[in-house]
């Protein structure tokens, strides 16, 4: 008896579309969620700090709660949905973060905020990883999937501005408490749709790496936290010293946890993939070019330039726009001429926007000086985060996709806190510099009311404490410029896309033969390559098979 296979109605194609379509949106909009509150407390910290009774040292913990727990939590997040399914955990994850924000707008107590901050970041952690994952599970490789990804990376890339856009005006026309409240009903809606449009994953059995999770989220919290206190106390303080000690010890335990670990949450063979290893370098250095810049600009358009919350917020809109187009715009140009060239451009665009703002100054404009810069800059970082997710998720074995986005979305945020905790020492340093030029002319040309205001709040006020902070903003802008040039720097010599790259991002077969063994080169691997790794779709390797097992990356035999 023969059949004959149906060919697909054009109703039915549409409403796949349509379907995928939905999934996408329900997928964008959690990372929106997630990635915007990095930023959308920022414009409210003023009245937080006013109406919870936060000293100046302490506010700077409502960023750092979220972020720290955000960032170092992203590994065991991502792992937790390759084994538990990823569905059920992304939904978990919104109702915490929902739950989590629900407080946050509820505390009557700086501590109970800084508890529900922290666990935003651990909601977060897990919705975030997951909702990449899900990308690579839900949408075929190719075009289809090319265009996912350009929508996830503009809306993770221009989350930020957004961010900042939504705090002007919920804090302008509502109150602090509504930058919390607002991912209540939006977090809500997600967790109801999902179940509808996106199908449950496969689930891999394996264990949680609870000990690996723990060493590299606190080693992470103490590096940042040294760089953070030696920006206030110096380098010498007894505390600062003690952290970055501490950081140190308990990060190469993480590496050692990882390195005997059966199923750890950190594979180390995918760092032994020249292309996926730089991919999290420059992403590294990239989002502490953009932390940064979003932070100073923040505090000169408020501070020296007088906008009031609403109009600093509409004041990022252009970057946030320009960054959709250049993401968008990069995904149908990719499958052309592969991502290195969008990675070397886009990091010397970056590094040209943060160079201009080297020379802003008090007599700045907004017009004249800030839009410009902004511009080139959003649209370089535009074209890197297309680009580096999908050379960091590409040719991973779908049991590991939670992992391999995982480190992606950890570099991302690890690298802004640290970065930015750098970028805070130079700014630190540079305003005491410039405060010691500043003060003499001070006393000599301030009124009584503007000393005895001096000395209630141990600032300068302007026009001389404009000239610090503007001091300290332009220095720290030099540095921002050097980690986006050596992100270029790791585009142009370490990048290499092989045939079988193009051939995935154009959804065609691989070339024969042009698939190397994960070293990134084009057809030999490079001395001290990892040429054994086995074919994830392959079956395990048995008891006398010499392959190395996936999970343990050991061979099994032979060594």
């Amino acid at each position: 008896m023969t059949g004959s296979r149906a060919t697909p109605t054009p109703t039915a194609t549409a409403h796949d579309r349509h379907r995928s379509g939905l999934a996408l949106l329900v997928i964008a909009s959690c990372q929106l969620m997630v990635v915007l509150d990095v930023t959308i407390v920022n414009i409210a910290l003023p009245d937080m700090q006013k109406d919870l009774g936060f000293s100046t040292e302490s506010l700077s913990w409502v960023v750092n709660a979220y972020t720290l727990t955000f960032g170092g939590l992203l590994l065991l997040g991502g792992r937790l949905g390759d084994i538990l399914g990823r569905r059920r955990v992304f939904i978990f994850g919104v109702l915490l973060f929902v739950f989590a924000s629900l407080l946050g707008g509820l505390s009557q107590e700086s501590w109970q905020l800084l508890a529900a901050r922290s666990l935003q970041g651990v909601g977060g952690a897990i919705a975030s990883p997951t909702a990449l994952s899900l990308i690579t599970t839900t949408f075929r490789e190719g075009p289809e999937r090319n265009r996912a990804f350009g929508v996830f990376a503009g809306v993770s890339a221009g989350g930020s501005a957004i961010g900042l856009l939504a705090g002007g005006m919920l804090v302008e026309w509502l109150d602090w408490r509504w930058v919390l409240f607002v991912n209540v009903p939006i977090g809500l809606l997600i967790a109801f749709a999902t179940p509808r449009f996106i199908p449950e994953s496969e689930r891999h059995p394996g264990h949680f790496d609870i000990t690996g999770a723990l060493t590299s989220t606190v080693g992470m919290v103490l590096l940042v936290y040294g760089f953070i206190r030696a920006s206030e106390d110096g380098w010498t303080d007894g505390l600062t010293l003690a952290s970055f000690a501490a950081a140190v010890v308990l990060l190469a335990v993480f590496i050692m946890i990882e390195r005997g670990s059966k199923q750890p949450i950190t594979p180390l063979w995918m760092f032994r993939d020249r292309n996926r290893a730089g991919s999290y370098a420059m992403m590294l250095s990239l989002a502490a070019a953009l932390f940064g810049m979003f932070f100073f600009l923040t505090l000169f358009v408020q501070d020296v330039l007088d906008f009031s919350p609403l109009r600093a917020g509409l004041a990022f809109l252009p970057v946030s726009a320009v960054i959709a187009v250049s993401a968008g715009l990069t995904s149908q140009l990719l499958p052309r001429w592969g991502p290195k060239p969008f990675m070397v451009v886009g990091a010397l665009l970056a590094a040209v926007g943060l160079g201009w703002l080297t020379l802003t100054d008090v007599h700045s404009s907004y017009l004249g000086s800030i839009l410009g810069p902004m511009l080139v800059f959003g649209f370089g970082m535009g074209m890197q985060f297309v680009s580096l997710t999908l050379m960091a998720v590409s040719g991973v074995a779908p049991k590991e996709a939670g992992a391999a986005s995982g480190i992606l979305n950890a570099t991302q945020q690890v690298g802004g806190s640290l970065g930015l905790s750098i970028l805070v020492t130079t700014f630190g340093t540079a305003s005491r510099n410039e405060a010691k030029v500043q003060e003499p002319r001070f006393r000599e040309e301030a009124t009584r009311a503007q000393l005895e205001e001096a000395g209630r709040t141990g600032q300068l006020p302007p026009p001389w404490g404009d000239e610090v902070l503007t001091s300290g903003i332009s220095s720290a802008f030099v540095v921002a410029a050097c980690f986006a040039v050596l992100a270029a720097l790791v585009a142009l010599f370490v990048i290499q896309v092989r045939p079988a790259d193009l051939a995935r991002l154009q959804g065609g077969a691989t070339p024969l033969g042009a698939e190397g063994a994960g070293d990134g080169a084009a057809d030999e691997p490079t001395p001290g390559a990892d040429t054994t790794r086995p074919d994830p779709d392959a079956p395990p390797p048995g008891p006398d098979d010499p392959r190395p097992d996936p999970d343990t990356d050991r061979p099994t035999k032979g060594l």
